[in-house]
């Protein structure tokens, strides 16, 4: 499976409407790779998971050249989420989710990720 930055910009990018996983894409036409918004700068940028499972930090991702990605069907948004249930806050992937003074990881609920946004 190719993660290089390359392959990354260019899979296709769809939004899942989520203040917290705003972008998803299927690798391969079976696996979710999911990019989690993190409080920048306190952490990373974004983490990108694949199947829920946490790959690595990328601090600068650009996602193709296109300014307007294709929403996730409402299924697609559901399956999403779930997969991603308890992940919302840096470092939950790991079993130590951060609850620091200065940024909003302990807002990043399922509750919260769940919020449509325009």
């Amino acid at each position: 499976m190719d993660l290089s930055p390359d392959a990354l910009e260019s899979q296709s990018w769809r939004r899942v409407s989520s203040n917290v996983f705003p972008y998803a894409a299927l690798l391969d036409g079976v696996h979710w790779v999911v990019l989690r918004l993190n409080d920048f700068p306190d952490h990373p940028l974004y983490t990108l998971f694949i199947d829920g499972t946490r790959i690595f930090d990328v601090d600068v991702l650009t996602l193709g050249s296109h300014p307007e990605h294709e929403l996730l069907s409402p299924e697609e948004r559901r399956e999403v989420l779930a997969l991603m249930r308890g992940l919302g806050p840096y470092g939950a992937e790991v079993g130590r989710p951060c609850d620091g003074d200065f940024c909003t990881c302990s807002a990043l609920t399922d509750d919260f990720a769940a919020k449509e946004i325009p």
